[in-house]
């Protein structure tokens, strides 16, 4: 069983569905509220858990009912949570989430025990390191932290997805050091400092990056890797919510190069799992399994 050990953000998503999106100084009066399970670590490790990996977290959550919650969670998809620490300090990470009638969402993050992850949290997850298949970081956490867990990953060969979400600058130096890199259009822009895609392509890989999957939402992803640059179209589905589509993708990629599956074909499963999971509400709720994923490619082919 493929070994994926995730170090990342959890959070409660406090969602509210909208007629549309606000303009600033707007308000929208909204129609059901519901919470999810969310944090772009948690829904990897679940999408990654729900594809068949053996999946370990690493990150924090508060002393309070939404830590317990999302701690049982992530218990009940199967995920080892020796090293979710309950932070004495920090409440839960929440997200406000307001989604469109069109799927399309807006979403304002209170980081809270997320923002404590330390290199220390890191560092006594040595022992899962060393054994991993992939390691799977994203940037809810603090930056430093990041690094040393791409670090650790570097010094003991393994290899390292980071998906550089929220947007933010981030150092050749680091760059250089991961294996596939996973940004949307914006994210790539804003490391790159490019509007144009082509030249922030250059860039990146003038950097040092080995490999750069973008995701592109309904327009599908480009894979620039291995001497290759292919354009994969998206699948055609209705989305209801799109709120883990990224970390669908994430989680799905990061079992099947576990796995040793060839890379396009890797990111054929990140792509079906993306696509049913703007499908469903919620975040975690959506994340679908590997026989859902596996069906949905047998019936496009």
């Amino acid at each position: 069983m493929a070994k994926i050990l995730v170090v990342g953000s959890i959070n409660m998503d406090l969602v509210v569905r909208v007629p549309h999106s606000p303009m600033p100084g707007e308000t929208v009066l909204g129609g059901d509220f519901e919470t999810f399970p969310g944090g772009k670590g948690a829904n990897q490790a679940v999408a990654a858990a729900r594809m068949g990996g053996e999946v370990t977290m690493v990150g924090r959550v508060g002393k309070d009912n939404f830590g317990d919650t999302l701690i049982q969670g992530l218990v009940e998809d199967n995920i080892k949570t020796t090293y979710v620490i309950k932070d004495d300090q920090a409440p839960s990470g929440i997200a406000m989430i307001a989604v469109a009638a069109d799927g399309e969402n807006l979403i304002v993050v209170a980081s809270g025990a997320n923002a404590e992850v330390s290199v220390d949290d890191v560092n006594n997850a040595r022992s899962l390191m060393r054994e991993a298949d992939i390691l799977l970081v994203q940037l809810e956490t603090p930056l430093e932290t990041i690094s040393e867990a791409i670090d650790l990953a570097k010094a003991y060969q393994v290899p390292v997805i980071l998906n550089p979400a929220p947007a933010q600058p981030l150092s050749k130096a680091l760059l250089s050091k991961v294996d596939y890199l996973t940004p949307n259009r914006a994210e790539l822009a804003m490391l790159t400092d490019e509007e144009d895609m082509d030249k922030g392509i250059k860039k990146l890989l003038d950097w040092g990056v080995k490999n750069l999957i973008i995701t592109l939402g309904h327009n599908g992803t480009r894979v620039v890797a291995e001497g290759a640059d292919r354009h994969l179209p998206a699948h055609e589905v209705t989305a209801v919510d799109t709120t883990a589509a990224g970390d669908a993708f994430n989680g799905a990629l990061a079992v099947a190069l576990a796995e040793e599956k060839p890379l396009f074909e890797a990111v054929k499963y990140g792509m079906a799992a993306g696509a049913l999971a703007v499908t469903k509400r919620g975040a975690q709720p959506s994340l679908p399994t590997r026989e859902a994923v596996e069906n949905f490619l047998s019936s496009r082919r």
